[in-house]
Formats: structure tokens, C-alpha cells, sequence
């Protein structure tokens, strides 16, 4: 997928999104996860992944972890109280988002299908 503003948009859905399902990854996972998901087609990069996880954390929606990993320090990401709930509102946003584009793409479709 080549238009990054695209995952821009929901980076943070997705980061939170596979926070719940993982319960703790650390950066590099995440990428990793993403890239694994898609068959390559998302890559998130540094740039954009770092920035978006200090932010979910400065709102109280992460906390982390730091560990001694192979001679290296890994800092581990992981849901608060307040990320878990932010988990389901976020992704009920993004389905509703995604339903609607999809009528715009596809006028034909009724509303209330199913992706």
C-alpha cells in the first residue's frame, strides 16, 4: 500500500488493536505483526510508529515495561484500564468509518451489510 496518510489516519486503532490481542509487544514486534497481517502490503515505519505509541502512552492509554533482553534494552508496550476501553471505541469508529466509505465506493450496497 503505497498512500501512508491512509494508515496514518488509523495507526492508533491498529496499535491498540493488536495491544489487546497480544497483551504486551515491544516496537519492532508491532511492525513486524503488522507486515506479517497484511502479507507485507502495510510497513509501518519507525518514524511514524514511535511518535504514535508516546503519544497513546503521554494519554494514559499505555504503560510500559523496560527489560533486559540479549544484552539489550526492550521496552514493552502494553494496555491500561483506560487503553482497553479506548480498544472498543476506536475500532466501533473505525468499523463505521470503513462502512460508510464503502457505500461511497460501492452505492449500490444497502445499508447495514456486513464487511
Amino acid at each position: 500500500m503505497s498512500n501512508n496518510n491512509l494508515i496514518k489516519g488509523s495507526l492508533q486503532t491498529i496499535i491498540l488493536k493488536l495491544l489487546e490481542e497480544n497483551e504486551r509487544m515491544y516496537g519492532y514486534e508491532i511492525t513486524q505483526r503488522v507486515k506479517e497481517l497484511t502479507a507485507g502490503e502495510i510497513k509501518i515505519t519507525e518514524g511514524a510508529l514511535y511518535p504514535a505509541l508516546h503519544k497513546l502512552e503521554a494519554e494514559g492509554l499505555l504503560s510500559t515495561d523496560i527489560q533486559q533482553v540479549d544484552n539489550r534494552v526492550r521496552k514493552y508496550y502494553s494496555l491500561t484500564n483506560d487503553g482497553q476501553k479506548e480498544v472498543t471505541s476506536k475500532m466501533s469508529e473505525l468499523q463505521g468509518f470503513v462502512e460508510n466509505l464503502q457505500r461511497i465506493l460501492t452505492p449500490d450496497l444497502k445499508p447495514g451489510f456486513n464487511i
